[in-house]
């Protein structure tokens, strides 16, 4: 009977290092010791797939095995017009198709601008560097680490994309100390400029009222030379978000001699069947991903 017993407790305990191996990642706060700015909402979120009123910031980190890992890490930013924030198909989705590849994936639920727009890049930043002090703990390569953005994700992206800072190495807070600065940026079918006739109404509209702030936002206009290799995909016939968005960023990449791949396909529209009715785009990006050693 003792036998009996040893075997049954360690066929539970086997059980349960199991179930831990494979649990679904769990979300973290961006801010563990609470948002340091305000973005007007409270109350509870709303909505299942695509999560709307947004006050409090998490990231989820969903690493590959260890003996898979080649260091490289992907921050992605999901889609929803800054109204919502959509986790399915543009968030955990893509973090196993980079996991598959041995990168990590950092999904995040970003706060809502409710017109306050300086919050969505606040905390876009603070993931980025996050993941930087975390380094050592994910087997992550610092140098290594990338963004993702899809739609008005994609104009996060893009913002961080080009707009950063080195970090305070004065500051007490280990993740303030990281720098911001993506080492590679991936775009698809992204909001890119606020300029009239070519911005997805929705997503300006959300994230400011002060006209003041177009150029601001029109990230095309924010490229420079150390804006980093960018990889983008768009469909012609979008008709939420048009193409002239990605061929202007791509426009100014190449201006700027900033290496960029732009992947432009007849078909597809807007959001997820954009690259899930192309697929020939996963080569392309496995290519990309090689060039930067992202992957072997």
């Amino acid at each position: 009977m003792k036998h009996a017993f040893l075997s049954v407790g360690l066929c539970g305990l086997i059980s349960m290092i199991a179930v831990q191996a494979t649990a679904e990642p769990v979300a973290q706060p961006v801010w563990a010791d609470g948002v340091p700015d305000s973005n007007g909402l409270s109350g509870p979120e709303i909505g299942g797939n695509c999560i709307g009123n947004i006050s409090v910031p998490t990231y989820t980190v969903y690493l590959p095995p260890k003996d898979k890992a080649t260091g490289a890490a992907v921050v992605i930013f999901p889609g929803g017009g800054y109204r919502v924030v959509c986790m399915g198909s543009e968030g955990g989705s893509i973090a196993a198709f980079l996991n598959e590849r041995g990168i990590a994936g950092i999904v995040v639920k970003y706060r809502l601008p409710n017109k306050h727009h300086e919050i969505p890049a606040n905390d876009a930043r603070r993931v980025i560097r996050t993941v930087r002090a975390n380094a050592k703990e994910w087997n992550v390569d610092p140098k290594r680490v990338g963004v993702m953005g899809f739609s008005a994700g994609g104009h996060l992206a893009s913002t961080v994309t080009t707009v950063f800072d080195a970090g305070d190495s004065s500051s007490s807070d280990l993740i303030e100390q990281q720098s911001s600065r993506p080492d590679f940026s991936i775009l698809f079918y992204p909001v890119i400029s606020m300029e009239k006739g070519v911005p997805h109404g929705g997503t300006r509209k959300n994230l400011f009222a002060d006209e003041s702030l177009v150029e601001r936002y029109s990230n095309e206009k924010r490229v420079s030379a150390e804006t980093p290799p960018t990889f983008m995909l768009h469909c012609s016939d979008d008709r939420s978000v048009p193409v002239e968005n990605t061929l202007r960023f791509y426009r100014a990449l190449v201006a700027h001699k900033i290496p960029a791949t732009c992947m432009i396909y007849e078909k597809g529209g807007h959001g997820p069947n954009a690259f899930k009715g192309n697929p020939s785009w996963e080569a392309s990006l496995d290519a990309w991903f090689r060039a930067r050693g992202c992957i072997e």
